[in-house]
Order: structure tokens, then C-alpha cells, then sequence
């Protein structure tokens, strides 16, 4: 009963600090909010923060979530992977939104382990640095050393620990934005095609797995697994004795960090050659894997003295299924070789586009985003930007959204900026751009094709003691009486033979299917 007028009161405390970062036009975005962006500015006192006063609007937005808390700073970052829902050039601008808050205190940190293992600190970890190395919206992370009976030597770990009533926080502001959805979707018929309680929802759920630091430990866990034969892409083993929802501790990972390219030049490492590591990695972990780590601004990603790329922070990952890996696939082969009529029919194929969509006027639409790109040099072309026009074009069709392919864009776009910062001239997807071809060869060329039949046929082969058996028993119950068949007057059946061996087929096939 009281939830509407209590997110009314948070929404018009919410609304003046958008107003204070002049950052309002979240706001004007809801229906009938007219009142209270104007009272949000009443009672800012129409004034605007000097120093946020000359930028852009993305940027405003985030200085203004960052003030808002974790949830805001976590929601301002899902939006920026919806450049259909807010515009490219703030979804951008959010991108670079930084998760960082003032760090809690070690006492309270102390205290969160202790609380988790029921086990003094003294006890988990032989030192325990009470200064936390980073400060995020969900966590902080303390460098600690663990001393195993087995090993004469003390072992360097980070130790994660979730902020003191996150859940208590996140669970009020998602009730909040849940509510918002609802109204959204209740009242603008304009705006369900970008499924806001859906999109809500996804985010809960994302947030939900963040306060579970064993869910991290396991991301962390499976892309070490998938990586385990490749030395120059190091993913750091979780020690899961002292992990818990609410600690998480992984091998420490020594390092410079990937965007500061002066360290990196000094320590005399070879720019190029980590544009091609990280190339290569993004590639396998997107079509080999269908597993990715999507949470790659510069902080997460460090270059070990021999070279080898190191990443931390699993919190955020990606998921693409096959099918998903050979629409993008073909659709970025399409785009690379100027095959617009190939990049229209897959979306077609995928079943992206509603029925009944002229294929001609949407064959224009890709011819539109792929000629200014097509002669440019490499290093210009950004894939990343690329996907995010065809999100604007996807509102125009009445396309709904693919938040998997929303997810791969912003974590296109970081990995974008980090290889253009180390290296201008080179592009990591013209480096990719081989792998993917070799990859669409192996798995749909011809003979991939005829190996997914014949694994089909095997499998199917497999289930045909278990077909036949379940037609046995159903001839046993028509003939016993326990199913009947309509007969017509004279006492012939209705059906003709071949759709009573229709209706056999079909059972065998059924149970070959299932």
C-alpha cells in the first residue's frame, strides 16, 4: 500500500541530485514527471556544480549516479550496453563510469570474514593488509598471505569482501527501479518493445550473483579452466577454503596495469603483441567458449613481467550460445567483405527482425550502417560502435533486443579503447578477423555440417530401442481397448491407413526428439 508514495519520496530526492549534475533528462524520459523535475530544480536551487557545468550529458549522468550509491553506479553501467534505450553518445560517456566509493573500514572487513568462516584472521591468513587495495560499489579487495602446511613458503592472495548491508541497499533501490518498470510499461506502449521490467529484472538477477561471491568463484574457476594450456592469458586460481557468499580469495596477480602504456614501454614490453593476446583471447572466449569476461575497463586487466595477460574481477560475465556465435559470425563477415544482402539474411534467419519486415528496405538499412566503414583503414573501424548502430536500427524495425549481444557490445567497445590506447594503428578485430574465419570454416563448412548430421543421426540411433518400445505400448493399449478410435457408421475408420502410420511416425519421432 505505502509503495508508491515512498518511491514517489525517493524519486524526488533521487531527481534533485540529477538536478544539482543538471542531469535531469533521465526524468523527462517517464511519463507525466513534468512536476517533479520541476520541483527537483526548486529545490536544488536552479544551481549547477561549476566544475560538471561545460560536459556532456552522459557525463553528468554519471557524476550524478556515482552520488546515488552502488545500485546507480551498477544500473548506470548496464545502461551503458543500451545505446537503443538512451543514445550512443551517452551510453558511451556511462561506459567509463568507474566503480569505485570510499573504501569501509578493516575492522568492518575483518569482522565480515570472521563472521564467514567462523574463524579468527589470524587463523585464515598468515598477514592480512588492513588497507584495502581497491574500493568498488559492491566490494573491496585486501592483499593477504596464506602459509599452507604442505608448502614452506607463504602464497600472495586478494581477498574480496562484500560491503556491510549491500543486500539490505541493493534490495530497496531495486524495488525502486522494479516500480518505475512497471509504470513504464504500464503506461508508454511506446517503450515495451525495450522490455523494461524484463531488462530490471536481468539486472536484479545480475546483482543477485555479485553479492554471491561463490558465483564469481566459479566464473573465475571455469574461465581458468577454459585458458589452462595457454600460459599468455592468466586467469588467477580460487582458493575456495576461504571463500564464502561473502569473501571470496584468489592468487594474488602481480602486474602493470594495461592502460598505463609509459610503465608498460619502461618495463620494455611490446604494445603490439598484447593487442594480438587480447585479440586472440576475446576471440576464443566469444566462439570457442561462448564464455566471456565482461567486465573489461583498464582496472581489470594487468601484463606480467613475461607478457602474459592477467585478468581480475569476474562479476560481470557473458554468455553466447552456438547459434548466437554463428548469426555474429556471419554477421561480421558480412560487414568486413561488404556482404550487406548476408548480414540482412541472418538477422532474417535468427528471427531477429518481425515477420512481415520488407527485406529490401531492411537490406538498405545495413547497406547504410556498413558503406561509411567499409573503405576506411582498420585502425578506424570500431565493431563496437558498429553493433551499436544496429541497435538504433533495431527500434525502427520494432526489433526487440538481444541482451547478450547488448552485454558483448560494451565489453567490445572497453576492449576497444584499451587496444587503441596501446596501440593506435592496429585493430583488434582485423587481428581477430582470420580466427573467425577458420572458425566459420570449421563449423559451417561442409564437413562440420555433415559431422553435426552424423551426430545427429548417432544420437537419434541411440533412442530407437526407446521408440520403438513406446509405440509397442501404445499398439498394446488400442488393441486392449484402453484408447478407442472414432469409427464412422459403417465401421470403417475415419482415418485412412497412412494417417494411422502418420500417427506411428510421428510417436517414434517424438520420442527420437525428446
Amino acid at each position: 500500500m505505502l509503495r508508491a508514495p515512498r518511491n514517489l519520496l525517493r524519486l524526488i530526492g533521487i531527481a534533485r541530485t540529477l538536478a544539482r549534475y543538471n542531469a535531469l533528462f533521465p526524468a523527462e524520459w517517464l511519463p507525466a514527471t513534468g512536476g517533479l523535475v520541476f520541483a527537483a530544480r526548486v529545490l536544488s536551487g536552479f544551481r549547477t556544480a561549476p566544475e560538471i557545468r561545460d560536459l556532456r550529458p552522459g557525463e553528468r549522468l554519471a557524476h550524478a549516479l556515482r552520488d546515488l550509491g552502488p545500485s546507480f553506479i551498477k544500473f548506470g553501467q548496464m545502461l551503458s550496453t543500451r545505446p537503443d534505450l538512451v543514445g550512443e553518445s551517452i551510453a558511451n560517456d556511462l561506459s567509463s563510469l568507474q566503480d569505485s566509493l570510499p573504501p569501509f573500514t578493516s575492522a568492518e572487513a575483518r569482522a565480515a570474514i570472521e563472521a564467514e568462516f567462523e574463524r579468527p584472521v589470524a587463523e585464515l591468513f598468515e598477514h592480512f593488509e588492513d588497507a584495502p587495495v581497491a574500493a568498488a560499489s559492491i566490494a573491496q579487495v585486501h592483499f593477504a598471505r596464506v602459509r599452507d602446511t604442505d608448502a614452506p613458503d607463504a602464497r600472495e592472495v586478494a581477498v574480496k569482501v562484500l560491503r556491510p548491508g549491500i543486500e539490505r541497499a541493493v534490495a530497496r533501490d531495486l524495488d525502486l527501479f522494479r516500480w518505475i518498470a512497471d509504470v513504464v510499461e504500464g503506461t508508454q506502449p511506446r517503450l515495451r518493445r525495450l522490455k523494461p521490467v524484463v531488462a530490471v529484472e536481468t539486472f536484479a538477477e545480475s546483482l543477485r550473483w555479485e553479492m554471491d561471491l561463490r558465483m564469481e568463484g566459479a566464473a573465475a574457476s571455469e574461465l581458468h579452466e577454459n585458458f589452462a594450456d595457454n600460459p599468455m592469458y592468466v586467469v588467477p586460481r580460487v582458493d575456495w577454503e576461504r571463500t564464502g557468499r561473502r569473501v571470496l580469495t584468489t592468487e594474488w596477480i602481480p602486474g602493470i596495469p594495461v592502460h598505463d602504456v609509459d610503465k608498460l614501454v619502461a618495463a620494455g614490453h611490446n604494445l603490439e603483441a598484447i593487442v594480438r593476446k587480447a585479440a586472440e583471447s576475446f576471440f576464443l572466449q566469444i566462439f570457442r567458449d561462448g564464455f566471456f569476461h565482461a567486465d573489461m575497463h583498464p582496472g581489470n586487466a594487468f601484463i606480467r613481467s613475461d607478457g602474459a595477460l592477467c585478468v581480475v574481477d569476474f562479476g560481470i560475465m557473458g554468455r553466447i550460445d552456438r547459434r548466437t556465435r554463428y548469426f555474429l559470425a556471419d554477421m561480421l563477415l558480412g560487414f568486413v567483405t561488404g556482404d550487406y544482402a548476408r548480414v540482412a539474411d541472418v538477422h532474417f534467419e535468427a528471427k531477429y527482425v518481425p515477420p512481415g519486415t520488407d527485406r529490401q528496405v531492411f537490406h538498405q538499412a545495413i547497406r547504410a550502417i556498413g558503406e561509411p566503414i567499409f573503405d576506411r583503414p582498420p585502425s578506424e573501424i570500431s565493431i563496437a560502435r558498429l553493433l551499436a548502430q544496429l541497435f538504433q536500427v533495431s527500434e525502427r524495425f520494432d526489433m526487440e533486443t538481444q541482451p547478450e549481444l547488448l552485454l558483448l557490445q560494451k565489453t567490445m567497445l572497453l576492449a576497444e579503447g584499451v587496444g587503441r590506447r596501446l596501440a593506435p594503428e592496429l585493430n583488434m578485430w582485423q587481428l581477430a578477423l582470420p580466427l573467425v574465419e577458420e572458425w566459420m570454416r570449421e563449423h559451417r563448412g561442409p564437413e562440420a555440417r555433415l559431422a553435426e548430421m552424423t551426430a545427429d543421426v548417432i544420437h537419434a540411433a541411440t533412442r530407437l530401442p526407446q521408440a520403438v518400445e513406446a509405440v509397442e505400448q501404445a499398439a498394446s493399449r488400442i488393441a486392449e481397448g484402453k484408447v478407442r478410435l472414432d469409427l464412422g457408421r459403417g465401421g470403417a475408420p475415419q482415418w485412412p491407413v497412412w494417417s494411422a502410420l502418420s500417427f506411428l511416425a510421428a510417436l517414434i519421432l517424438a520420442e527420437l526428439l525428446s
